[in-house]
């Protein structure tokens, strides 16, 4: 396991046992000290059973992302606080926080900052940073972030993106021009006249030509007819003026910072009718998704038939 971060102003130390503590809701919560008790940070596994009856309980890594610790320390909680929150500030006066609520677990509370999650237990004023899974293994923390996803793809400002289409539908999309399971999808989109697309880039670090791509784009004066073009991999020979426009730079890193704070980590990813989930080129779920039918996927769960995960980043 690599080494990961912690919010600024807590010891960390080499891992001791765990030892599992049972819950009155029904949870059982694993504990692994770092350093010296008492200790604020801990690593957590917690296994949810509503109506408190435990079942063999299922291997789980409780993963701890270094980003989640960094970005939660920017920003400022809100300002009309539950008691929950107010104890939290005070424990914790050095983490902001967008929000908190209850979680299924008795005492244990969540704490977003952005697309992050972590966990607050009130009762020994404990952080835990990792997943809360239930008895048929799906993660309710990818559920719940991808709830906040969406509501804050809701609030993008459109008027950045490349708009292409005009129908009644409207897809938010987050693409990468040399990503090939975008062009897949883009090619996929193409065919369909009912939907209005709403373009964003998120270029990833492996693809090392894609941000001169993005420049041309934004200097081009027809920018849904350049990005037709580096989508069908016209712009694949590198005979193409790159814009060293200013306006094209900053333009891109806007594009960049909407993709982070929706918490986009791979391409492509789409939002349907501002409401439906899609990530990867998962055609079945965006179909479903434009009909109606069926809820697309969310991260982590299994693909459809004929998807294709997305490029993730790296």
């Amino acid at each position: 396991m690599r080494s990961r971060a912690f919010p600024a102003g807590l010891r960390s130390a080499s891992p001791g046992a765990g030892r599992p503590v049972p819950d009155k809701s029904g949870a059982r919560i694993t504990r692994k000290y770092h350093g010296n008790r008492p200790l604020s940070v801990i690593y957590w596994t917690i296994e949810y059973y509503p109506g408190g009856r435990m079942k063999k309980s299922l291997p789980l890594l409780c993963t701890l992302i270094a980003g989640i610790a960094l970005s939660v320390l920017l920003g400022t909680a809100g300002f009309c606080a539950e008691p929950y929150e107010e104890t939290f500030k005070k424990t914790y006066p050095q983490i902001p926080f967008d929000s908190m609520r209850p979680t299924v677990v008795k005492g244990l509370y969540e704490v977003s900052k952005g697309a992050d999650i972590i966990y607050y237990f009130e009762e020994q004023g404990l952080l835990f940073v990792g997943e809360i899974i239930d008895k048929t293994g799906k993660s309710l923390t990818d559920e719940r972030k991808t709830e906040m996803l969406v509501a804050n793809t809701r609030k993008l400002p459109l008027d950045k993106a490349i708009k292409i289409g005009n129908g009644k539908q409207t897809i938010i999309e987050f693409t990468d021009p040399d990503c090939p399971y975008c062009r897949r999808a883009a090619s996929f989109l193409d065919a369909r006249k009912d939907v209005t697309r709403y373009v964003f880039f998120f270029p990833l670090p492996s693809h090392k030509d894609a941000e001169n791509k993005i420049k041309y784009i934004f200097c081009s004066s027809d920018r849904a007819k350049a990005y037709d073009d580096a989508m069908k991999g016209k712009l694949d020979t590198q005979k193409y003026t790159v814009c060293k426009k200013q306006e094209a730079t900053d333009l891109l890193n806007i594009h960049k910072e909407i993709g982070s704070r929706a918490g986009v980590n791979g391409t492509p990813m789409f939002i349907v009718n501002g409401k439906e989930l899609v990530v990867g080129a998962n055609f079945p779920a965006l179909e479903a998704a434009l009909k109606g039918d069926t809820p697309a996927p969310a991260p982590g769960s299994p693909a459809a038939p004929g998807a294709v995960e997305p490029d993730k980043k790296k």
